[in-house]
Formats: structure tokens, C-alpha cells, sequence
């Protein structure tokens, strides 16, 4: 059987990134203050305007001036400096206030910061199997992370921060053999041309495909309604948690809803994501299965998980409730067990806010702790 699966990544740059970056930013400022701060930071950002609310607990003096340093910063390593959008001259409006005393009853004991159900997956595709990702969303985040990389060098002039990228794999006989179409948009100085643009853009488009995969000509579009000056928040307003699929598996593995960025730990939309990843990738690298979709629900100030779910989608080597039971008794799944075991309580989050949570590289800080398989050997064991 064959089939195509298409799946989209948006840039650091694209305005709603850009209020996923700055509430994760907020996040780790205070957790750089008070490990146990918690935060739920929304942001809202349009041209030469930016507006930051939600609540947050912390025993640290966090002071105005501090909030709206991190907020310019973020804009500013973004690499906004522009007519409309400025890191240095956009209005900062600060609307934080303190966590609501309900909320805290809960997770002061303990308890998950708010109900819900959560999602992990792993899958192993041919010629990327470390990564553990659908194909789609890891080449799209792929694409879009070089060309910022590029462009954050100086290796490339006149491209500008907002982009977004558009991957469509060939599948057959569930396995991609070839990307049929690739879209590429991204914001560009008015001095580039077209044919600039194109020529910048196809390289990082090749670069970052496999051998023998870049599509025919006609099948790779880049700024397909031509000119695309005007981006960023300048261009569209940008909200926080709007790319929530583009943050996980690119609409190839189920979401829950819930939004990661702006939140600390003890809020298991993100956590309990988290380690759902961690353990569902480590299923996957441990050889029990080729392919793992993991579930969890919660309810408010209850610390235990109150389901736990596998579907292996047919791959699985053993018994999938068998792994399910020993996935439950190696791992704490109250938000304490998960917060300790991937040790989320330090100012590791600004790094998460763009190119996915999912598919990167552990980094010696503590970032995408959950990417790593340090737990398949003693899984593999248990078989």
C-alpha cells in the first residue's frame, strides 16, 4: 500500500514561536530564582506590541525590569529589530499575578497541576531510527533549524526570521521511500529576489533531505505567493500554545490539547508529555516494538495517574500489557516521581520553545532530558 503523509514546522521567528519563546524564557528566569517556582505565562505579541499574563508563584523577588529584560532578549536572539518589531522599541505590557490559591492547594501536595489526558510516542522509520520520529515533522524542523542556524552565522543574507516548512513523505508498504513535495516560506529583505530566495532556500531544503530524496523542481515551492517581506508578529499577531502538533509528532501520534510552553512541571500537559516521550522512545530503542503510543490521564491535586495506556500499532515483539505493567513499576508517574526523574526543575525550557520537543539532542544543561534511552537496557532485560 502506498500513501502520503504530510506534516508542517514553523521557525523561531513565526509569531506564535516567538510567544512560545519568550513564556519559556519567563519560565526559566524564575526557576533560575526558586527551583519550585511555577508559572502558567501566556503571551500575546502584534506589531510593536507585546503582552505577557498568567500566573506564577516563586519565593525569589522577580522584579518588572527583570520580566521585560527576558522578554526583549528573547526577541532580540530571535533576531527581530525591525520597523514593525523591535526588540528594542516594542511595548512590553506585564499583566503576571500570583497563582491562584485553588490551584496551589493541589500541587502542594503533591498533586497534578490541572486534569487531563497526555500523549508519547516513539516509531522507528528506516534510515532514522535513532531519532525515533515520524519522518515528516523531523525533516520539516530539521529544514527550518538549519536555515536559522544559517542565518544566525551570517552564512546567509537578507533571510529573515519568520518561516514556515511543509514536508510530504512517500510511504510504501509503511516505510518512506521519498518526499513527493516539500513547501518552504520564509521572510525575506525586499532586496532579494525570488530567484535569491529560491536559491537560499533549496540548499537548505537539500541538505537536510536523504540522499536521492530532494523532489523534481515543480514539487518544491518556496513562497508560493511570491513576496514575503512583512512577517513576525508585524505581519499576524502570535499567541502562546497555538503550534501545539508542530511541537510534537506533526498530527502522526494523537495530542491531548494542552500546550507546553509557559508552564513549569508541576503542570503535566507538558511533564507528563515528557515522559511519556522518554518512556515510549526507550520502548522503541530496547527492541520491543517498532512503533509506541503511550497514554496517561490526570485529575486536579491527585498525584496518581489515573490511566495508563499502549498501543504498539502491531509491532511489538511482546506482550504490550507486559510492558505497560513494567513501564509502571520502573517509573513514578506522579508529577514528584516525573519532575525528579527527568529533573525538570531547572531553567532548561527556552531551548524547547521552536524546532519541536521531540527527535533533539540531551543537552549537557539538562534540555530534552527525556530524549534520552539510558532506561532500554534494563527494559530489554526484563524480556
Amino acid at each position: 500500500m502506498k500513501y502520503l503523509f504530510t506534516s508542517e514546522s514553523v521557525s523561531e521567528g513565526h509569531p506564535d514561536k516567538v510567544c512560545d519563546r519568550i513564556s519559556d524564557a519567563v519560565v526559566d528566569l524564575y526557576l533560575s530564582r526558586d527551583n519550585a517556582a511555577r508559572t502558567a505565562i501566556e503571551t500575546m505579541a502584534t506589531t510593536n506590541r507585546i503582552i505577557i499574563a498568567g500566573e506564577t508563584s516563586c519565593s525569589a523577588y522577580v522584579s518588572q525590569t527583570e520580566i521585560e529584560e527576558t522578554v526583549r532578549n528573547a526577541v532580540r536572539e530571535i533576531g527581530y529589530d525591525q520597523k514593525g518589531f523591535s526588540w528594542q522599541t516594542v511595548n512590553i505590557e506585564n499583566l503576571l499575578h500570583h497563582q491562584s490559591c485553588d490551584i496551589a492547594l493541589g500541587v502542594d501536595h503533591d498533586g497534578a497541576g490541572d486534569q487531563g489526558i497526555m500523549f508519547g510516542y516513539a516509531k522507528k522509520e528506516q534510515g532514522f531510527e535513532s531519532a525515533c520520529m515520524p519522518l515528516a515533522i523531523y525533516l520539516a524542523n530539521r529544514i527550518l533549524k538549519d536555515l536559522a542556524d544559517a542565518r544566525h552565522k551570517g552564512e546567509i543574507k537578507g533571510i529573515e526570521p519568520d518561516a514556515k516548512s511543509q514536508v510530504t513523505v512517500i510511504y510504501e508498504d509503511g516505510k518512506p521511500t521519498g518526499i513527493a513535495k516539500v513547501v518552504l516560506s520564509t521572510q525575506h529583505s525586499d532586496k532579494l529576489s525570488q530567484e535569491d530566495v529560491r536559491e537560499i532556500a533549496k540548499k537548505y531544503i537539500a541538505r537536510n533531505l536523504p540522499d536521492g530524496w530532494l523532489p523534481e523542481d515543480k514539487d518544491i515551492l518556496i513562497n508560493p505567493t511570491g513576496r514575503f517581506v512583512i512577517g513576525g508578529p508585524d505581519g499576524d499577531t502570535g499567541l502562546t500554545g497555538r503550534k501545539i502538533i508542530v511541537d510534537n509528532y506533526g498530527g502522526y501520534a494523537p495530542h491531548g490539547g494542552g500546550a507546553f510552553s509557559g508552564k513549569d512541571a508541576t503542570k503535566v500537559d507538558r511533564s507528563a508529555a515528557y515522559i511519556l516521550r522518554y518512556l515510549a522512545k526507550n520502548v522503541v530503542t530496547a527492541g520491543l516494538a517498532d512503533e509506541c503510543l503511550l497514554q496517561l490521564s490526570y485529575a486536579i491535586g491527585i498525584a496518581e495517574p489515573l490511566s495508563f495506556y499502549i498501543n504498539c500499532n502491531h509491532t511489538a515483539r511482546v506482550d504490550e500489557q507486559k510492558i505497560l505493567k513494567i513501564l509502571r513499576e520502573m517509573t513514578d508517574l506522579t508529577p514528584k516521581g516525573i519532575i525528579n526523574r527527568l529533573q525538570l526543575r531547572r531553567p532548561i525550557y527556552t531551548p524547547t520553545a521552536a524546532y519541536g520537543h521531540f527527535g533533539r539532542t540531551p543537552r549537557s544543561n539538562g534540555s530534552f532530558s527525556w530524549e534520552k534511552t539510558d532506561l532500554a537496557k534494563e527494559l530489554a532485560s526484563c524480556f
